[in-house]
Parts: structure tokens; sequence; C-alpha cells
């Protein structure tokens, strides 16, 4: 997008954006359905890529596929058909390894060895390489300095750090691997991904979230006969739904531990406010991390795509403050007082909602959108808010981004954080209910605040650069300031 005009670059963004309105359930079942079709092949060094999907398209037709670089050459392979995937599985062997022991395993994890050397004089032109790590920072900084303005830099690094087609449909695989784990216990859960990896905000490199969802167990729907009795499984009971989370994401973060291959440096971190099993999945080479029983995360994760969907500059401003908040040390990777990506995605999305117009609309304006079918009560919290970004009106604000990303700061730094809440509920300021330094309201837990971990000094940091990022903007006239 770099070179173009401010005007084509917004857009193009904006016919992406309108080609990309699915709603966030059909994105999420398109996915895993694809997901369950794909197998994930590792190969020598200098195995010609065309003589690969040659030979497993013997197993079936395949709809798409890409080779990557990571824990050694990977393909992903997606096929028409599952029983595809039943076909290789059934020309495949455990591998024997008489030195170290092995447990024996069936997965859609293969590794792929010729018999014979194999001719490497094969035209591979037309074999598609995807390059899986992100763009090194002295790259991203050339691309940036031949854009001709400050919004192209921006609609530039939006397209150069969001998640790719490929990458997407890796996380996708990397939940279904799991899934295959899970259901050795619970045969009929899902593994979904949630948070940056499908709520449209996601960066390349970022963390895999992963939802063991296991409310589908048993559920139907069409009611089932069952004549003059009532037939119901036993089930083990538990204290509390806690306790019950706990001991499921202990067991299986032992199976993934033991006997999941590729899955390594698994962490049980139990104790947590929401518990969560972390570790690392050397073929796809992403961190993960596996909760259950967070439906308010996954709801989360949908409201955050909705509003990403409505219009091209939302992403583009998210993208590029979280850009330079990191480089300024305002958020980090590591746990802290720093203010969260998540917190200050909503702080964002709290700035569009007063702008005149409104560029974005509250939660509360997006819950009285709803249908039956939108109305979600998950422990008590109400998280209903219309599904489907189609029913949404666009907004008649015409700002452009660099406008937007230069009111951003002026706005943040001059804020009355000592009094005034955020919320993106009502999309108005309010007394702050505690004296927390920053307080921003969750949008769904509404008794709590996402920022308590914040401390005066961070705060005031971030204030203080937002009124410099101002002046300098203020100051430029001509739009040819870097971002960095």
């Amino acid at each position: 997008m770099q070179g173009q005009s401010q005007a084509a670059g917004g857009e193009e963004a904006d016919s992406e954006v309108s080609a990309r309105k699915k709603m966030f359930t059909e994105v999420q079942a398109e996915g895993l359905e694809q997901a369950q079709k794909t197998v994930l092949i590792s190969y020598p060094t200098g195995i010609s890529k065309r003589s690969i999907l040659q030979y497993l398209s013997r197993h079936g037709n395949i709809n798409s596929h890409f080779f990557y670089e990571g824990h050694g050459p990977h393909a992903m392979v997606e096929f028409s058909e599952r029983e595809s995937i039943y076909s290789l599985q059934d020309v495949a062997q455990i591998a024997c390894c008489s030195s170290v022991p092995g447990i024996p395993l069936k997965s859609r994890l293969f590794t792929l060895t010729p018999r014979q050397s194999l001719s490497q004089a094969l035209d591979e032109t037309s074999v598609h390489n995807y390059q899986h790590p992100t763009i090194p920072v002295e790259d991203l900084v050339q691309k940036l300095c031949c854009a001709d303005s400050i919004s192209n830099q921006m609609y530039s690094l939006l397209n150069e750090y969001q998640l790719t087609e490929e990458n997407i449909k890796l996380r996708f695989l990397a939940c279904s691997l799991i899934q295959d784990i899970a259901r050795a216990y619970f045969p009929e859960c899902v593994v979904k991904p949630f948070g940056s990896s499908v709520n449209s905000f996601g960066k390349l490199g970022c963390d895999l979230d992963m939802f063991l969802d296991l409310d589908e167990i048993g559920r139907s729907s069409t009611p089932k006969k069952t004549g003059a009795f009532q037939v119901e499984y036993h089930i083990k009971r538990m204290p509390s739904l806690r306790t019950a989370t706990q001991k499921i994401l202990s067991v299986i973060g032992d199976c993934i531990a033991n006997f999941s291959p590729g899955c390594t440096h698994v962490q049980k971190i139990l104790d947590a406010r929401c518990p969560l099993m972390r570790f690392f999945h050397q073929p796809t080479g992403f961190q993960c991390d596996l909760t259950a029983n967070n439906r308010v995360a996954l709801r989360s994760s949908e409201l955050l795509y909705v509003y990403g969907n409505l219009d091209s500059r939302v992403r583009a401003l998210v993208f590029t403050i979280r850009c330079w908040a990191r480089t300024h040390g305002i958020t980090s990777s590591t746990s802290g007082p720093w203010i969260t990506n998540f917190s200050l995605t909503m702080m964002i999305l709290f700035f569009l909602q007063n702008r005149k117009p409104p560029i974005l609309p509250t939660l509360a304006e997006l819950k009285n959108l709803a249908d039956a079918e939108d109305e979600h009560v998950i422990r008590g919290h109400d998280c209903t808010f219309v599904s489907n970004p189609n029913k949404i009106n666009q907004t008649e604000n015409t700002e452009t981004v660099d406008v937007l990303l230069n009111e951003f700061f002026e706005y943040f730094g001059n804020f009355d954080f000592s009094s005034k809440s955020i919320n993106i509920r009502e999309g108005k300021e309010h007394n702050k209910p505690e004296p927390s330094p920053l307080y921003i309201q969750n949008p769904f837990e509404q008794a709590r605040n996402i920022s308590a971990n914040v401390n005066q000094n961070q705060l005031d940091r971030f204030v203080a650069l937002t009124r410099e990022c101002a002046w300098l903007l203020q100051q430029d006239s001509t739009g040819k300031h870097q971002l960095a």
C-alpha cells in the first residue's frame, strides 16, 4: 500500500473490510472445518516441494497448501475430504528407534522421508513458499520511509504486521491438533482459537490463545426421543467450576507434555485468576495458552472482531498505536505494571466512540441491535450484542487516520485520569469507582478494572508521551514525520 495516495489507501482498505464482513462464528466454523482436513508435514532439507505435493495428491485432492521454515522445513496441506487423511494414515508407520523409546501415536503430524534420492531438477517456481517470521525492523522502517504520508505509513504498517491468511490457518491447525489430544478424554470437545489470533487485531508473532469448549458435548440440535425414560450420563461432581477447570487442564496438560509430538516447555498455571496451561508448539512455532470455561473471553474476541470490521481506520489506528506503545515501553511482553494491549485497544475504541460524529457505536448501541440469537448471559454477565457487522450502520465521520492519530494523542494527553474511568459500554466518562491510577471497565464483567495492574508512574509516562507526540504531529504540516 506504500506509495499510494492516502485516499487510495483508505479505499483499498475499505474494500477489504467490505469483503471480509463474515460473522465471527462463521469465520470460526470455517477455520475449524478446514483444520480438520489438514495435515502438517516435516521433511528433510532439499526435497523437491513439487514431489511432496505429487505424492500427497495420490491420497486425495488438495484444496490449499503452503511451505514454511519453522523447526525445520514444513508443509501445511489441506485436503478436500477428511478421508484423504485416513488414506495417508493407512500407509504411515510408527517410527522405530531402538536407542530412544517412543510412544506410538497416530496424529496428523507426519515426517516424509524419500525411499531413495529424488531429482532436485524439478521446476518449483509455482510452489508457494510462506515466510513464517515477521518483517525485520530495518526493512519495515525502509518501507515506511517510502510512504508519502503518515496515513499511508499507517496502512503500510497494518499490511506488514497483520496476520496473514496462511498464519491464521496454521493457528486453527494447531488448535485442531491439540483437540485431537483432548478428545481422548472428551470425545466431542472443540478447541478454538480466541484473542488476537481471531479478533482482527493479531500481529505476526503473537501468542496463540486456545479455548477448550466442552459445552457442545452431548448437545443436539434436534430433541432425541428416548421413550418412557429420560436417559442421562453419570458424571463426576466437582465442588466448583474453577476446581473442575483446574482438574481438566491438569490432566490434559499431562497428556500434552507426555504424548503430544512437538509440544515442549509445558507449564501448568492453575492458580491464576483464569487457570491455563502454557506450552510451545514446535511444528507451528506458536507459544500457546490453553484455557477452559472462559466463554467471556471468547465473547470479547467476537466483540473486537465486530469493531475491527466496521471501518478500515480502526485496525490501522490500533496497529499503529500498539506499535508506538511497544517501541516506547508503554506495553511489554512480560507481566507487570504496564498497560496491556487489551487495555490500550479499549482506550482506542473509547476514543473512536467519542469522535463527532462517532466512528464506532457503543456496546449499549450494539446491544440494542441484537436479536434473540445474539443474547448471551455468561455466569451472570450480560454479553449481548449484535454479531452480524452488516446490521450496523456505517459512520458519517470522514476523518483520515493521520488526523485520528494526532487527535488520539491530544485526547489522552488531556484526559482526567485522576477522577474519570473509561468504558466502551456507554462511551462516556464516569467517576472512578476505586482509586486505581487507570480505570478501564471490562466491557462484560463490569465490576472489574482491566487496568488495575497499571501504576501511577507508568500512567504518567503514557500521558507525557502522548502530549509529546501530539506536539510533534502538530508541528508537521507536510505529514512526513516517521511513526517511529
